[in-house]
């Protein structure tokens, strides 16, 4: 008997729904997103053909606007799902009302119809099925015949064209771009270093394709979900290790009006592949590398040596902005920015004040001492 409780219990804890973790913030945003869409979309159609198709259609367009501005990086909201799931709704159930009349029957058969071949075509979108529905059973006033794909498709493109306008003004990106979100520096075919080990897009293809079920996301946004749930766990794992504590401190910096003979001697008396620039204020204001100023040393000819040939200055040459941190970022802060973005070192600020500067070196030691705690 208690089994049989324990057993009840865990399947009426299916119903109670997860908590959600976006922001509130985030709700306000999509709902306005959402009725902005549907107005225009509505009035548009209204405008063209009339109240009676416009109410008759206005149902799936809500439910797509709520994909379309609430989760705009799930797999189902992406602009071929609407577009492509709204296309195949409206031929399967033009399909369905020559051949089998404007019955109940017939719409159901639509709607399942519509999910399949929106399957292998990629674009399943669910507010489509309704799309189906809507077409077979319209009232005769509405019945446009196959013209009625026009007010369809025009609701997609109007709703898809909000979607895209409002949700990139408002800081989310849409549509959801496919492959890496961040290009190799080096321009090779390599993977990123940290994509180099653990899990690959080819691991999560195969899990997916494992599941077998329909599954709203994408590969990239499960990519990016395990990745922060790793760096989290160990970020918990490494304890507090700040740039503060790794970086160095005696930092050699030029100006802008150092020229590109004095920065490399003082590179190579250092042993050093990048240089911060700071202005009369002590502000830093660029920074060079050693890559930078080989292509543009002085030539070592008759009128370099007797110094008639002028030698470049630094702010003809450094790069502006600076990627810089903050001296209580976490160490794991700076692994994608010293390995995939490809910076070298990495400025460290007080109150946008230069205070240290950390470096590849600085971080792979830092890391090797914190795995030698681990295994002690």
């Amino acid at each position: 008997m208690k089994s049989h409780r324990l057993s009840l219990s865990h399947w009426l804890a299916g119903f109670i729904p997860q908590p959600l973790h976006t922001h509130p913030r985030e709700w306000t945003r999509a709902g306005i997103g959402a009725a902005l869409g549907v107005l225009c979309s509505a009035l548009l159609c209204r405008q063209l053909y009339g109240d009676a198709v416009m109410l008759h259609l206005l149902g799936p367009v809500g439910a797509s606007a709520v994909l379309l501005f609430a989760v705009p990086s799930g797999a189902l909201a992406q602009p071929w799902s609407i577009l492509g799931g709204y296309l195949t709704a409206g031929l399967v159930a033009l399909l369905a009302q020559a051949y089998l009349g404007p019955s109940l029957g017939s719409a159901s058969l639509a709607a399942g119809l519509a999910l399949i071949l929106m399957c292998p075509l990629r674009c399943l979108h669910p507010p489509a099925a309704g799309v189906a529905l809507a077409v077979v059973l319209s009232e005769p006033a509405s019945r446009l015949g196959a013209g009625v794909l026009a007010p369809v498709l025009l609701n997609a493109l109007c709703l898809l064209g909000s979607a895209l306008l409002y949700n990139n003004l408002t800081g989310v990106r849409y549509p959801k771009h496919q492959g890496s979100a961040d290009p190799q520096p080096h321009h090779t075919r390599d993977l990123l270093p940290q994509q180099r080990l653990g899990i690959t897009p080819a691991d999560l293809d195969r899990a997916l394709s494992e599941i077998g079920e329909f599954v709203d996301v994408t590969r990239e946004d499960l990519d990016q979900l395990i990745r922060a749930t790793e760096k989290h766990a160990l970020r918990r794992s490494m304890g507090e290790i700040h740039a503060a504590q790794i970086m160095s401190r005696d930092v050699q910096c030029a100006t802008p009006y150092t020229t590109v003979e004095q920065a490399l001697r003082l590179l190579t008396h250092h042993h050093l592949k990048s240089l911060p620039v700071l202005n009369a204020s002590g502000l830093l204001v660029g920074i060079v590398s050693l890559i930078d100023l080989l292509g543009h040393a002085r030539p070592r000819t008759l009128l370099g040596r007797l110094g008639l040939q002028p030698d470049k200055q630094l702010e003809q040459l450094m790069s502006s902005p600076v990627t810089c941190v903050d001296s209580h970022t976490h160490v794991l802060e700076l692994i994608p920015l010293l390995s995939d973005q490809g910076l070298h070192c990495l400025p460290v600020l007080e109150r946008g004040r230069l205070v240290g500067i950390v470096t590849q070196t600085d971080l792979i030691a830092a890391l090797h001492r914190d795995l030698l705690l681990h295994l002690a």
